[in-house]
């Protein structure tokens, strides 16, 4: 929640008119003051309703309190989260080593209810601790710019995390920390050890990568109730963290089969995580935007396929910039927005251009004033470089909100036509202007005995471009053609 705009009177004759301080949220005025008071108060009732507005948007996710059925797992997970980060955090920082990898880099640590030397008493049940590979996730954290007290803050801190409903197959739990920065996720004992074999190759592809679009994982541990079974868990970086509303998400794979929520009895909001079947938009960027985004997917997807990674998806969230919120999945804003982003260099005209052009998006070159410049959580990488500013690095601008910094896959402006639907021709080829946000998630499914008789299986009953259990190689070449076709070339 930021103050984005002062404005006031620029002449003496106009000395007598108020000073107004506005602050914005997602794009909606949620305060104004007036430094006359004697123009206030009418206003005071707008800015109290506006903020109630803000404040009635959901969060997704089920905040776990004292009686939910996850309340011991979040504070054992908590409580050794909080040991990991506190006993790894004063060691100095060292390159990784061959040591730091493999089971022999993992540790136990008992945590009895009454407390112990080196541990706090605590609420939960006893339970045993296993923190796998620390100094090499330790390291990760430090790559992505992870400060060590904001992380435990964020994850350990008086706010209790929030469990969200499994948008997949796997039966996999979610967390999420209260500051929406970091993910949850269970893992079977499967995936662990998938995990922990590519841990040495996937170190090295972050660290030459600095664009890659690949899971950020920050932390993988082990709790074993003295009663209950084991709970294995992975820390990562949750993609849409971000001040913008996410107004649409979606898994994409590439495959068919089972890639519809047509059939799933849920009620469809902004939290619903939608399929490749549920897609009906093109996106276009900035031509040098898309051939470094197919360019990193190529270089990503080359890695999964080395690790016989398969049935990864791309998880797409799309902001969309409009005067209204969508209401319904199929029925959007009427207002047809500007196909094209403005680039501009002053400020003054930046302010003109935001004040004539409410809903539009706007480049502006990079800000040499770092503090004007929205961060967002654990970003890592270079700013993207735009040809219509003789490709200078630029930052986005949304009228009504912050200065953002774009980067692949964060805060990335583009274009969205609505494909051609016979059955809504009132809708057929609308555009908007939309900030997208995106990564490849689902990284750790091998393709293993398991999966291959479950293709061998499908592929006698369906197509197999239909479905998602295919052989890496087929699947990484499948994937990277079904990601140029959403994301086509201008034309």
């Amino acid at each position: 929640m930021k103050v984005l705009q002062l404005k006031s009177c620029e002449n003496k004759a106009d000395s007598n008119l108020p000073i107004l301080e506005r602050e914005y949220m997602q794009g909606v005025l949620i305060n104004e003051v007036v430094v006359d008071r004697s123009f206030s108060d009418p206003l005071k009732k707008v800015s109290r309703r506006q903020k109630k507005m803000v404040k009635d948007i959901k969060k997704p996710g089920q905040t776990i309190i004292k009686g939910h059925r996850s309340y011991d797992v979040m504070l054992s997970l908590q409580l050794g989260i909080r040991y990991t980060v506190g006993k790894i955090t004063p060691i100095q920082r060292r390159e990784v080593r061959a040591s730091d990898y493999g089971p022999r880099a993992s540790f136990w640590m008992n945590f009895p209810k009454n407390g112990s030397r080196l541990t706090p008493s605590h609420h939960a049940d006893n339970f045993k601790w296993k923190d796998y590979c620390p100094m090499v996730f330790r390291n990760l954290r430090e790559m992505f710019k992870i400060d060590a007290a904001d992380y435990m803050i964020s994850i350990c801190g008086s706010d209790a995390l929030r469990e969200l409903s499994s948008p997949g197959k796997s039966g996999s739990v979610f967390f999420l920390s209260q500051d929406d920065r970091f993910m949850i996720k269970t893992l079977r004992k499967s995936e662990v050890q998938v995990l922990l074999q590519m841990l040495p190759e996937y170190y090295y592809h972050v660290r030459t990568y600095e664009n890659t679009l690949i899971t950020k994982f920050f932390g993988l541990h082990r709790v074993k109730p003295s009663s209950g079974q084991k709970f294995r868990f992975v820390v990562m970086g949750n993609m849409f963290c971000t001040e913008l509303r996410i107004h649409r998400r979606f898994d994409l794979k590439g495959s068919s089969l089972g890639r519809s929520t047509d059939k799933v009895k849920i009620k469809i909001d902004e939290n619903t995580t939608l399929k490749d079947l549920d897609l009906n938009y093109l996106f276009y960027l900035e031509p040098s935007w898309r051939e470094t985004l197919l360019a990193q997917i190529e270089t990503d997807s080359k890695f999964l396929k080395y690790h016989a990674i398969m049935d990864y998806s791309l998880l797409l969230g799309v902001h969309f910039r409009a005067p209204q919120s969508l209401r319904t999945q199929a029925s959007f804003h009427q207002t047809i927005l500007p196909d094209r982003l403005a680039v501009l260099s002053e400020e003054g005209a930046l302010e003109e251009d935001a004040l004539n052009s409410p809903e539009g998006l706007v480049l502006v070159q990079r800000a040499s004033d770092q503090n004007d410049v929205v961060i967002g959580s654990h970003i890592r990488g270079a700013r993207l470089r735009s040809s219509s500013a003789s490709f200078e690095e630029v930052d986005l601008v949304l009228p009504g909100t912050a200065r953002l910094q774009i980067q692949l896959g964060v805060n990335m402006p583009a274009r969205a036509e609505q494909m051609v639907q016979d059955n809504d021709s009132e809708a057929n080829g609308q555009v908007y202007d939309v900030v997208l946000y995106l990564g490849i998630i689902d990284i750790l499914q091998e393709y293993n005995i398991r999966k291959k008789i479950e293709h061998a299986y499908k592929s006698i009953q369906y197509n197999s471009l239909a479905i998602s259990v295919v052989e890496p190689n087929f699947y990484s070449e499948h994937f990277l053609k079904f990601i140029q076709t959403i994301f086509p070339e201008n034309s």
